[in-house]
């Protein structure tokens, strides 16, 4: 036999009919135990990560929790989570209230912005949306892309107007200056917002609604709101978060203590002449986080509907 012709039988392919030997059951086993195996390391490596970037991101409010139960002594440069002695002083001491006025009129004060903040957001930001997305009128392009320009103005340059506007009007310690803009759709991102959803409901359903007679506003409150739903909670959400933890504008406006709100009232525990009792404004601190955490928890589920559903496709 010629050395070709070996060659040619030792090269010679398979062929494709011809069935490829199954794996034994033994080496069928262990290719699944080693898959498992993998499967098993890469799960708890991905957990321990993740277990070490939340503790990372929780440790701050775990360090706030845990202070406002410490003496004011060991605040300061202290950054163990445990007390060495464990104290409700601090929450005694803010139940008392400042200055006469009970940390509950804070609370409420806070409250009453925080509701009609989001009341006034949601109302005025539906109907302006509504404006912009479904109606033609002449400017409409316009006047929206002034609307999204505000959105371009830092807040802290129009304080000074604003203020002597509403110097001028009278409205000086009192909730309007807070609220007024809320009712007049001048929060450009949330109508940012709620145009961007509407746009993504099928004009089908206002044409079949304009068939059987109905008009506008009909059309709005029986058709687009209800639809718009997931974007107007997220809307809600976080006018409530933003106006509940506001310090800016209520330090500006209000001048009475009495109309001072939970953020305005832990800045009165600082002291910059004498002794500051850090423990009781930690504390205050921990007691205005808990309305907003339970806001948080009861509606997180219409956060994430709003956030990632962005309306109807047609």
């Amino acid at each position: 036999m010629s050395t070709n012709r070996i060659a040619d039988e030792v090269t010679e392919p398979v062929p494709a009919d011809q069935p490829l030997a199954a794996p034994s059951r033994e080496d069928s086993i262990r290719l699944r135990k080693q898959a498992q195996q993998r499967s098993r390391v890469g799960s708890i490596t991905y957990h321990v990560v993740m277990l070490v970037l939340v503790a990372i991101v929780l440790y701050p409010v775990l360090w706030m929790v845990m202070s406002s139960l410490r003496p004011s002594s060991e605040i300061v440069g202290n950054v163990s989570l445990l007390p060495r002695q464990g104290t409700i002083r601090n929450y005694i001491t803010i139940m008392d209230g400042i200055g006469g006025v009970s940390t509950w009129t804070f609370f409420a004060n806070s409250m009453f912005l925080a509701v009609f903040s989001v009341v006034g957001v949601v109302v005025s930001s539906a109907l302006t949306a509504y404006a912009f997305a479904r109606l033609r009128f002449k400017g409409r392009d316009l006047w929206f892309g002034v609307m999204i320009g505000t959105m371009l103005l830092p807040f802290h340059v129009v304080i000074i107007p604003q203020y002597i506007l509403f110097n001028n009007l009278g409205m000086i310690n009192t909730f309007w200056p807070l609220l007024l803009g809320k009712f007049l759709a001048a929060e450009a991102f949330f109508v940012f917002l709620v145009v961007q959803f509407m746009r993504g409901i099928p004009r089908d359903l206002d044409e079949a609604a304009a068939i059987d007679g109905a008009g506008h506003f009909r059309v709005f409150a029986t058709v687009i709101l209800p639809l718009s739903r997931p974007a107007l909670l997220t809307a809600g959400i976080f006018t409530f978060i933003n106006a509940w933890n506001d310090f800016l504008g209520p330090l500006l406006y209000l001048k009475q203590p009495d109309l001072y709100t939970l953020p305005v009232a832990m800045r009165l525990f600082v002291d910059q002449t004498t002794s500051s009792d850090y423990g009781a404004q930690i504390a205050m601190a921990v007691f205005a986080l808990i309305p907003v955490l339970i806001f948080f928890f009861i509606f997180q589920r219409y956060l994430v509907e709003g956030v990632s559903t962005s309306g109807l496709k047609g």
